[in-house]
Order: structure tokens, then C-alpha cells, then sequence
């Protein structure tokens, strides 16, 4: 068999998978199971862009593909025209702080900003360019001035908290880029990004008397939601990972905090307030469940987020806010070391670097030294994979059974540090 794998895609997927980390682009290329979870986000999706609201909590432990997953779910988004965000949480990155650091995450999200023509993020002034652009268009079909037809479409964000002086600054935006003021459109994008640390400077630059705050970012990303639904685009897809780090917060009071605010998308969600916005959270089993420091140790959080009663024996249920990660399958994991054996290969099945007595044999070493871990939490067991292939790549006269021999790997484990990204203990 052989696909088409752009160059770009196969260097970055095998870099990606090598230093143990998710790829931002080919996803599609290495994709295996989770039929039924891939099938609720586009339900979701789809909602989102017909100006509903999602949330989702998607569960999973350390190495089990939950990175994976909201990749691919952000890729989805962005093929349905949805913007994304996606931004790992971390002890200066919060939903909830005083010290500044959930404008911290409010800005690393802008900063993710990306749409399908941007996928790499920093879509945020091409978005207010194509809300431009599009009014230019229309204004002769319309009969009104481009500037009327832009304050038209931003009408309805003056009813959000905080709308009124958002639209002052879009449209300082546009009559910057009419005028040809990079210092205003810069003042602007600035503003929008939640980089004025002032309200004197934002209103000495700008107009304006309020600025992205601790106690706004919530409702900020609902303006950013319909200002992006103005340009043209179907909606705002909003992906928060490394939620564990709530849970690891010593401060309980600061805890609780940030879990009211999760609290107050997930109720806006559920009651149909919010349009053409969604949200999901990745964390691991604990960050639910720990009726101590987890979301289930606040009443109103628990009592939304319990699972369906009769979704168990073999019976599941993808309509409630939680979803939890099935594991992987031995199955499912042969096919996934064939998907990378093919991405190696630039898709020719002919150019293999291995057998397939080869996986067979890989499978069975990882099986033999860490068990049902090899195919349950993978990320281990694939980083291992690659760097196999890798070293026979550049080494062609080695034979394949002697670096499966020489394979040493460990279950994957939660890192002592904040991250999920990274494959450890793997050594040839």
C-alpha cells in the first residue's frame, strides 16, 4: 500500500515522536482507535459551530493518549472552521488567581490562536484582518461603508461584560489599518492579547478604561468567542491540558477558586448561554475523582460531572461532560507501530525498515518487561518504537533483532514535574 506523506509531515511526526511529545501537523497518519471518542468530539464540533456550547473533561492516565486525543480533536476543529486554542495549565498559568497568573494563561491561549489557514498559532490579527476584508466585500453589495458593516457584526458583543470597550478596541483596530496607524493597530492587538498591565495606559492608548484581568479571562474568551464568529469563522474551541495541576495546588481556598470557575463554563454550557464556544479540560483520573483536592471534592462539580449509573458492564455512554480514554488494545497498538513503520517509509509500504515480525517481536519483549503497560499507557513503548527505526534508518546493516535485544524500557509514570508530554526511561 502506499499514501501520500508530505516530507514536512513525516520529519515532524518521527522528531515529535522521538523526543516524546505529541506532533502539532499528520495526525491523521498515526490515528488508531478511539472510534467512539473521535465520533463524540465531532458531535460536539458540529454543535459548536451550529452556535451551541460543548464541555467536556476528557480523562486519562499519564501515557495513555490524552494529549493525543485533544490533537486530533484541535485538528478537527480547525477542518469544521472553528479557531482554536489549546494551553497546558501550570503553576503561574491559571482559571483563577490574583497574582497574575490567569492572565498568564489567557495569554499563552491567544498566542495558540490558530485557524485552518494558520494551524501553528497567532491567528489572532488575522482574524481582525479578515474581519476587515470581508466587510470590505460585502460594502458594495450592501450599499454601506465597510466601517458601518464592521460595527454592525460586533453589535451584538456590547451586551457581553466587558463588550463595549472590546468593540472601541476592534475598531481602533480598523480605522488603524484604514489610516495606516501601525501604532494604533499594535495598541490594539496588545490590548486584545492581554498585554496592558495598566488601566491608565490602555485608556491613554486606546480609549478604553478596562483591561484583561485575573477576573475577566473567563469572560474574555466569551467576547473572543463571538468576535471570531463576526469574522466569519463558526466558533471558538478552547483546550485546557495539564488539569492535574489544579490538582497538585497546596492552597485549597485558591483550589476552589479556580474549580467555581470551571464550574461557571460548565453550568453556561449546560444552561445554553454560551454560543458557538467550547471547551475541554484533559487531566488525569485523579484530578476528577479525589473527593479531596479533585473536582469531586466540590458538591457542585460532582453532582454535574457523575457518570451515567447504567454506563457500565461493557455499556458506555458519550453524552455526559466526562470522557474517559479507553485504553488501547494490543490490537490497537500493532496497528499503531504499523502506521509508524509507514510513516518512516514516506507511506510506501515497500520501503519498510522492518517486517512484520518485527513489530511482533517488539510487542512481545515490551509485553515480557513491563506487561499490559506496554499497550495501555503507550507512549513508552512508541517512543521506544521510533528510536529503534531511527538508529536502523541510519545504521542499514544492523539487524533488527538485536536492538529489540537490547530494548530497556519502563512503565511510563507521572513525571515528578508538571508536564505530560514527556516519554522517559527508554534506552537502547
Amino acid at each position: 500500500m502506499t499514501i501520500s506523506i508530505r516530507p514536512r509531515d513525516r520529519d515532524t511526526i518521527i522528531q515529535a515522536l522521538s523526543a516524546g511529545v505529541v506532533p502539532r501537523v499528520g495526525l491523521q497518519h498515526i490515528q488508531v482507535g478511539r472510534v467512539s471518542e473521535v465520533k463524540a468530539a465531532i458531535q460536539d464540533i458540529d454543535r459548536i459551530a451550529d452556535k451551541g456550547g460543548a464541555f467536556r473533561v476528557v480523562i486519562g492516565p499519564y501515557g495513555a493518549g490524552k494529549t493525543f486525543y485533544l490533537n486530533l480533536v484541535r485538528s478537527l476543529a480547525l477542518e469544521k472552521r472553528l479557531v482554536t486554542m489549546q494551553v497546558d495549565l501550570a503553576p503561574d498559568r491559571r482559571l483563577h488567581a490574583s497574582g497574575g497568573q490567569a492572565r498568564n494563561l489567557y495569554q499563552e491561549a491567544v498566542r495558540t490562536m490558530a485557524t485552518r489557514a494558520k494551524p501553528e498559532g497567532g491567528a489572532l490579527q488575522n482574524v481582525v484582518e479578515r474581519l476587515i476584508g470581508d466587510a470590505n466585500q460585502a460594502s458594495a453589495q450592501a450599499g454601506k461603508s465597510a466601517e458601518v458593516i464592521i460595527q454592525e457584526r460586533l453589535a451584538p458583543l456590547r451586551d457581553y461584560n466587558g463588550g463595549f470597550d472590546f468593540v472601541t478596541v476592534v475598531s481602533a483596530f480598523c480605522r488603524g489599518h484604514a489610516e495606516g496607524n501601525e501604532q494604533l493597530k499594535s495598541d490594539a492587538v496588545r490590548w486584545l492579547r492581554g498585554e496592558f498591565t495598566t488601566k491608565t495606559d490602555a485608556q491613554r492608548a486606546l480609549g478604553v478604561r478596562t483591561i484583561v484581568g485575573d477576573d475577566t479571562v473567563y469572560d474574555h474568551l466569551k467576547l473572543l468567542s463571538g468576535f471570531v464568529q463576526a469574522a466569519g469563522y463558526a466558533g471558538l474551541f478552547v483546550i485546557l491540558d495539564e488539569m492535574v495541576n489544579l490538582y497538585k495546588m497546596q492552597h485549597s481556598v485558591s483550589r476552589q477558586q479556580n474549580y467555581e470557575q470551571i464550574l461557571r463554563i460548565l453550568n453556561d454550557v449546560l444552561q445554553g448561554d454560551v454560543k458557538g464556544l467550547g471547551f475541554y479540560l484533559g487531566g488525569t483520573p485523579e484530578f476528577l475523582m479525589d473527593t479531596r483536592r479533585g473536582l469531586y471534592s466540590y458538591a457542585a462539580l460532582q453532582s454535574r460531572l457523575a457518570e451515567n449509573p447504567f454506563s457500565s458492564d461493557g455499556r458506555v455512554d458519550f453524552s455526559g461532560p466526562v470522557l474517559r480514554l479507553a485504553n488501547l488494545t494490543p490490537e490497537d497498538l500493532h496497528v499503531l507501530l504499523e502506521n509508524v513503520r509507514r510513516v518512516f517509509a514516506s507511506g510506501d509500504d515497500t520501503k519498510n525498515l522492518v517486517p512484520d515480525e518485527a513489530i511482533e517481536a517488539f510487542m512481545a519483549h515490551c509485553n515480557k518487561h513491563i506487561g499490559d503497560a506496554y499497550f495501555q499507557t503507550p507512549r513508552n513503548s512508541v517512543r521506544a518504537f521510533v528510536q529503534m527505526l531511527s538508529t536502523l534508518e541510519q545504521n542499514p546493516s544492523t539487524a533488527w533483532s538485536e536492538l529489540i535485544a537490547r530494548t530497556s524500557l519502563e512503565k511510563d509514570m507521572e513525571p515528578a514535574g508538571d508536564g505530560d508530554d514527556e516519554l522517559t526511561s527508554f534506552q537502547l
